[in-house]
């Protein structure tokens, strides 16, 4: 499997909540993680933009690398991983032009029509594979278009988010394929960017940087961030599937990688949910765009076929809200009222569009169930459950189109990540969908960040081993189905309410 000499990686995980730095520790044959840094990770308004606050995020990883050297001299590496979609762009010389805007921004409102009306919907769906998203970085940079953006015009690179810290942290501009295939400007079938794209929509293909594969190296840390830190060794920039949902399904404890058909899928789940198979090609044809799936780059050359669901954002800002009106709840307490609460007294199809911006979700989710001849929910609990078992509907929508689209039996799910700590969420999954779901790891995108840092620097031979090695590091708890019944009536009323989107 690789040497067995244990060696220390620091993964630099963003998610949409918080910022983790979390030191890996790998023996040959187990993985064990410790949180050396958390920070918070949320979008900056300012002059009407949502941002993401670099500058600060960039001193708390430099933070989390200072705790991690000083107590952890084997420190063979760094990854960093976020969310996709989001980029900043890089000018002359060290520049960087503003602070990159976050895709909650409204700046992509009627940019998907705009796009539409250069090139046909069809055609991008068929060179990209990739489901339509407001939020998808071609639609932000036709944003900075319309409103007529000076930096589009001194850019020298565009940076996806995880690159821009690479780039921060070692001087070199470079793509990395997972967290480009979301941006609707790669061909997912050679994994390059489509020229023919960039020119329909007037984007610049010279700001796309060069492109590289995850479980490679990006460069040395630069000596002024080694100098800062007080770091006197040298300490390599390592490359995991920086795309969060790329490593974290690296780190689904399953046999076998890429079977085709699979007879499992993943739940990727927390601020959204990532639902899909890993295939070893991309699927692009009717069916896929008819239901929106999407076609974005694993590791080890996978394809993640998948749909993007809205995910826990919903009970997130159900308690941002109460939080603003004076009351907050933990998210134990809002699992309980939840639990208590009646159900399937409202459900929601969790993609619909009034559900994407922040702002006051218990309002939009009221009017949602007027809106469609439903009683709206009357108190905290009743709200939060609405949203779990509308989540557990769409993932069963999403398992069966999977099924039909690829003619095989889905027979278990796998979910991951830190919404695998919602045991009720999880039994309302496998009540939903009929099947076992096997909940963990918690830190999937960790632990499949330091696996790729691990097979970049040879310790670690193919992508299954590094599954054997989470299996046997962690553990999982199953759910099985239940009440399942219930589930099937109430499916019923879903599939009338449900938008394809």
């Amino acid at each position: 499997m690789g040497s067995s000499k244990t060696a220390d990686y620091l993964a630099l995980d963003l998610g949409a909540e918080s910022g983790r730095g979390l030191l890996g520790r790998f023996d040959g044959g187990r993985l064990s993680l410790e949180e050396v840094h958390r920070f918070p990770n949320g979008p900056v308004r300012m002059l009407d933009t949502l941002h993401w606050d670099v500058p600060r995020l960039f001193d708390e990883m430099k933070q989390a690398l200072r705790k991690s050297a000083a107590g952890h001299p084997d420190l063979e590496g760094v990854g960093v991983d976020t969310w996709g979609v989001d980029f900043g762009l890089v000018g002359r010389g060290e520049t960087l032009l503003g602070n990159p805007v976050h895709y909650r921004d409204p700046r992509t409102d009627g940019m998907m029509d705009r796009a539409f009306g250069l090139v046909p919907k069809e055609r991008i769906y068929e060179v990209t594979g990739l489901q339509f998203m407001p939020i998808n970085t071609a639609y932000q940079l036709l944003g900075m278009q319309a409103a007529n953006s000076p930096l589009l015009d001194v850019a020298e690179t565009l940076l996806m988010m995880p690159d821009l810290f690479g780039w921060l942290l070692t001087g070199r501009r470079a793509g990395e394929r997972t967290d480009a295939s979301t941006t609707q400007l790669l061909d997912p079938r050679d994994g390059s960017w489509s020229d023919e794209l960039c020119r329909g929509l007037g984007i610049p293909r010279s700001i796309l940087p060069d492109l590289i594969d995850p479980g490679t190296e990006l460069g040395p840390l630069r000596k002024s961030v080694l100098d800062e830190l007080g770091i006197s060794r040298p300490i390599t920039v390592l490359v995991p599937g920086t795309h969060d949902t790329a490593s974290a399904v690296a780190a689904v404890p399953t046999r076998g990688t890429g079977s085709n058909p699979p007879d499992w899928c993943y739940i990727s789940s927390g601020t959204w949910s990532l639902l899909g198979v890993e295939v070893p090609r991309p699927v692009i044809n009717e069916a896929t765009r008819r239901a929106n799936f999407t076609n974005e780059g694993g590791v080890a050359g996978t394809t993640r076929l998948l749909k993007n669901i809205m995910g826990l954002w919903l009970v997130q800002e159900c308690r941002r809200t109460w939080a603003r009106a004076g009351t907050e709840y933990s998210y134990d307490e809002l699992i309980a009222k939840a639990r208590a609460a009646r159900p399937f007294a409202a459900i929601v199809e969790p993609d619909d569009p009034s559900f994407l911006a922040p702002g006051d979700m218990p309002a939009r989710l009221a009017a949602y169930a007027t809106r469609t001849g439903q009683a709206a929910p009357l108190d905290e609990g009743g709200f939060v459950r609405c949203a779990l078992e509308s989540l557990a509907l769409k993932y069963r929508w999403t398992i069966r189109r999977l099924e039909e689209i690829l003619g095989t039996r889905i027979r278990s799910v796998h979910v991951v990540g830190g919404g695998c700590r919602n045991a009720l969420l999880n039994q309302f999954t496998a009540d939903a969908c009929g099947i076992p779901v096997h909940a963990g790891p918690v830190e999937a995108t960790a632990a499949g960040n330091v696996l790729l840092q691990a097979m970049a620097r040879g310790r670690i031979a193919t992508l299954a081993d590094a599954r054997a090695i989470v299996a046997a590091s962690f553990t999982v708890e199953t759910f099985e189905p239940k009440d399942t019944a219930a589930w099937d009536k109430a499916y019923g009323r879903f599939e009338g309410l449900s938008s394809n989107v």
